[in-house]
């Protein structure tokens, strides 16, 4: 290998190192190469290490030929040659075969791919027409393989670290769920305990008034009790997909006028504006829906407590759209991508009580209704929560 092949090789290792993206590593590993190894396509295949079978997991067209899903499965027997060989296999044309068009010539090049210590597939090379493969071109051949299962075995490490992290953050946010609802339950638990046990007492008299108020609060911590219990036991059946939806058709704007009116009599200090178009009915279950601005109407209620509520609704050909935009202070932008996983509550120094299971069954119930929801917000200006949901026979 001469020194000026060495050094091009040296420059396609610099610049694949750099890439992020493991396919577009390897389109940059391959067109760049093929200044000193000229091949018409190139394809990888890994084996499954439980079927025994290839799988093409990446294709590339990069000179006259078909296309790419084409050459994918020309090179398959190839490397299925590989992996039963486990070693370097080449297939030539013919001498019947030289008279026939260029291309249909197929000199074809399989390297084997190791993953780690793991012989795990292929690296199939390409040409129409020839040349023959020279013991240089095995050669660079070769190291193409090697660099090629080191992005694969990076991507694959990425995707591991990455999953890793995702279970760490849930076993993290399992953990707080644990430490809060142990303290959403004794809150309520020690109210009702406190104002029956003295209700009860036999060396003082209560006057009405009195007794009114304390059974007030038994009676408010009992719902906040039940309130708790039923989001622990939606989240669950949700999370496992047993709760049953029934659908009809649903005015969403009669929905949440009627929402509307239900929170206000508990919160008269709500300011609730309206920007409601006329609207189609959807095909929906209007309990499940209900709960969804219910839990949405709550979130503003202890993140916004002083900002006027504004819900707009319009419909376009195919979605309805509804919004919930508050004014208060904002959740900064890394926080937004998390607000609906299950257990999440946004870090920081709020003294509001919460499980993090709200926006969760939110997210759950519109997706079961075929929709999307998101939330979008500005520090110091506010947060809007979205929902679309499809307009007309969804099938559902």
């Amino acid at each position: 290998m001469d020194a000026k092949t060495l050094t091009l090789l040296h420059d396609i290792f610099q610049e694949v190192q750099q890439k992020r993206d493991w396919k577009t590593a390897l389109d940059t590993l391959f067109v760049s190469a093929r200044g000193a190894f000229v091949f018409d396509n190139v394809a990888i295949y890994l084996e499954d290490p439980k079927t025994k079978s290839v799988e093409g997991i990446y294709a590339r067209a990069v000179g006259r030929g078909k296309t790419a899903e084409a050459d994918a499965a020309w090179g398959e027997s190839v490397a299925s040659d590989v992996l039963a060989k486990k070693q370097i296999v080449l297939k030539q044309p013919t001498q019947l075969e030289k008279n026939s068009d260029r291309l249909a010539l197929a000199h074809l090049l399989g390297v084997p791919l190791y993953i780690g210590s793991r012989l795990s597939g292929a690296l199939v090379f390409i040409r129409f027409g020839g040349p023959s493969y020279s013991d240089p071109h095995i050669q660079l051949a070769s190291l193409q393989s090697f660099w090629a299962a080191a992005l694969i075995e990076r991507k694959e490490l990425q995707e591991a670290r990455a999953e890793l992290d995702s279970v760490q953050r849930q076993m993290r946010l399992q953990d707080d769920f644990v430490s809060t609802i142990t303290h959403e339950l004794r809150t309520p638990l020690g109210f009702i305990k406190g104002y029956s046990t003295s209700l009860l007492r036999q060396d003082t008299i209560w006057d009405d008034a009195t007794q009114r108020e304390f059974l007030t609060i038994i009676d408010e911590e009992t719902d906040r009790l039940t309130k708790l219990i039923e989001d622990m036991l939606e989240s669950a059946r949700l999370h496992s997909k047993t709760l049953q939806f029934k659908f009809s058709p649903v005015r969403v704007d009669s929905l949440v006028r009627d929402v509307t009116t239900r929170i206000t009599t508990h919160h008269p200090q709500l300011r609730v504006s309206f920007d409601i178009q006329p609207i189609p009915p959807i095909h929906g279950d209007g309990k499940r829906l209900s709960q969804v601005f219910e839990n949405l109407f709550s979130n503003a209620i202890k993140y916004a407590p002083d900002s006027q509520l504004t819900i707009a609704m319009y419909a376009t050909a195919d979605k309805l759209r509804v919004t919930f935009a508050d004014k208060g202070e904002g959740i900064p932008q890394e926080y937004l991508p998390f607000l609906f996983e299950r257990f999440y509550r946004v870090p920081g120094e709020r003294t509001v009580t919460g499980t993090g299971l709200g926006l969760y069954i939110c997210k759950q119930i519109i997706e079961e209704h075929h929709g999307t929801i998101w939330a979008e917000s500005v520090l110091g200006v506010g947060t809007t929560f979205f929902i679309e949901l499809p307009v007309g026979d969804t099938g559902l």
